[in-house]
């Protein structure tokens, strides 16, 4: 009968290798999940902007009908704030690009206008538009009734 000798010592624990490729397999694991952390923040912000500014034009309309008087809400798109009437200044967080659509005779400047709201609910009418890369927000007020929708592109 003949017998298996085995000239190698048994190997005990991992390579040098072995563990660097486990340690950037790890970092490149850590990586994307920072990644995905910092789109959702970005998600959530943009969501929350979104509505604060549906909120104030929510709120300046019932303004304009609770005081049978026209209210104005106004946005800077240089400064990117929104200003509703007796109310404190929303201001969008950065990274966020806020954009909009109103009559003409509503525009004060390239980079200032404002939504009109009348007595009777009605309202000069437009959208608002909140932007994060290729993710944004449009919210309609209607110019009839001026009811302000939310819409997720």
């Amino acid at each position: 009968m003949l017998a298996v000798i085995n000239k190698r010592p048994s190997q005990r624990g991992f390579t040098l290798i072995e563990i660097l490729v486990v340690m950037v397999l790890i970092g490149l694991m850590v990586s994307m999940v920072g990644l995905s952390m910092s789109k959702s923040v970005s998600r959530a912000e943009i969501r929350n902007a979104s509505r604060d500014v549906l909120s104030a034009l929510r709120y300046t309309r019932t303004q304009a009908i609770v005081t049978h008087r026209e209210q104005v809400l106004m946005v800077d798109l240089e400064q990117r704030t929104i200003s509703a009437p007796g109310q404190k200044v929303i201001k969008l967080p950065e990274g966020i690009e806020l954009g909009m659509t109103t009559a003409r005779r509503e525009q004060q400047s390239e980079t200032l206008a404002g939504i009109r709201f009348f007595p009777d609910g009605g309202s000069t009418g437009g959208k608002v538009f909140l932007t994060v890369g290729e993710r944004e927000y449009i919210i309609h007020i209607q110019w009839l009734t001026g009811e302000a929708k939310m819409v997720k592109s």
